[in-house]
């Protein structure tokens, strides 16, 4: 049994941060936090001293990276590349996200994913299947030609994963999915999400109830909250048990709106950060095609011809930092929003989210300054800043 010790790093383990002790593992799993003085006789150690070691990130929401786009490359080798540009900037879990396609394409990408966690791809969590059962009003950059309702024959095509992925889960609107096919969704252990939706808050609410466990990037593509209609939004923050994504770029959601969601959310369910990242993470990209459409990339921001937002040219790290640096979140709750919090809006924080005996040996080492030097995945140094 190989056995590694990380030392001389300031640890945070989830919760705590850890003065003089080494992070412990063998066989991708964790085994301790032990006093850097007492350490397994056989343990080869690997020096971070003045390091941050941090719970490696997880992004529920990878539409792309490193040139590739989901949509576009639905193969283990999209996903593969997709991992690896995230894995450069602290992602150590995510989930491919595919955005609104064809019914082929969805299936491709199904049974790419079912590849991807036969060959254990770095950073493969499972999937994210971001439509095509949304609403027009509220369609974002989604192909509107491609939205329509959820019928029977989706339904099982969707039950027939069951199993299939640590996590999968699948962003509706309730004007395409209806309360029963939630309800099956839930029950067969689909992370139910409701996005891109104009719906009531008391219609929200409902589908909560009937199993979904969260919302899809908060405040964007769904009705808003008003002084009158709470909308998804006001149901995603007085809704207890609700989880909610939340893209942080600056461009994405106004910095005081974020504030004051964090201030306003009912728990246990929590606020997360999401990157809802396109191709260009890793990249010089000046451009790149969605379904057959151009997205611009200038200034940070990613459009559509027309100004419309098409997901955010931001990575986890500098997600986390954006939150600690300039909404002057602590840096404890930063790193949790982007580790602990999403593990749990999954179910996986026994596995995923902290550094702690049992857990995923995945976690990332910074400067002080919060600039990347490494990635760890199942015990596995995948990246090294040169």
């Amino acid at each position: 049994m190989s056995r590694t010790a990380i030392t001389g790093a300031r640890i945070f383990d989830g919760q705590n941060w850890h003065e003089d002790k080494a992070l412990v593992f063998s066989n991708g799993l964790i085994e301790s936090l032990a006093v850097a003085t007492d350490l397994p006789a056989d343990a080869e150690r690997v020096d971070a001293v003045g390091s941050l070691l941090v719970p490696g990130f997880i992004d529920l929401q990878v539409n792309g990276g490193g040139g590739v786009m989901l949509n576009s490359e639905p193969t283990v080798d999209g996903i593969r590349q997709i991992c690896a540009a995230h894995a450069r900037f602290g992602t150590t879990a995510l989930l491919p996200t595919l955005i609104t396609d064809t019914p082929e394409i969805t299936a491709a990408t199904i049974a790419a994913g079912r590849q991807a966690r036969e060959m254990h791809v770095p950073g493969f969590l499972g999937l994210h299947l971001e439509g095509p059962h949304l609403s027009l009003a509220r369609k974002g950059a989604h192909d509107p030609a491609l939205i329509r309702p959820m019928t029977d024959t989706d339904l099982d095509r969707l039950l027939a994963c069951k199993g299939s992925f640590e996590a999968l889960l699948i962003t509706v609107a309730a004007e395409n999915v209806t309360i029963a096919q939630v309800e099956k969704l839930a029950a067969a252990g689909f992370i139910v999400s409701l996005g891109h939706t104009d719906t009531t808050y008391d219609t929200a609410v409902s589908y909560a109830a009937a199993g979904a466990r969260m919302v899809t990037h908060l405040f964007n593509a769904m009705s808003p909250l008003g002084h009158r209609q709470p909308g998804v939004v006001g149901a995603a923050l007085e809704t207890a048990s609700l989880f909610a994504g939340l893209i942080a770029d600056g461009f994405h959601v106004d910095p005081a709106s974020i504030g004051i969601a964090l201030r306003g959310k009912k728990g246990p369910g929590k606020i997360f950060l999401v990157t809802d990242a396109m191709s260009t993470i890793g990249t010089e990209l000046k451009s790149f095609t969605l379904n057959g459409r151009e997205i611009l990339r200038e200034g940070g921001r990613l459009t559509l011809a027309d100004g419309t937002l098409a997901g955010a040219d931001i990575d986890m790290l500098s997600s986390m930092r954006f939150i600690h640096e300039k909404l002057g979140l602590s840096l404890d709750e930063a790193l949790r929003m982007a580790s602990l919090y999403p593990a749990e809006a999954v179910g996986l924080q026994d596995r995923y989210g902290s550094l702690k005996a049992g857990q995923h040996a995945s976690f990332v080492v910074l400067t002080p300054d919060l600039d990347m030097q490494s990635t760890w995945i199942g015990g596995d140094c995948v990246y090294r800043q040169a």
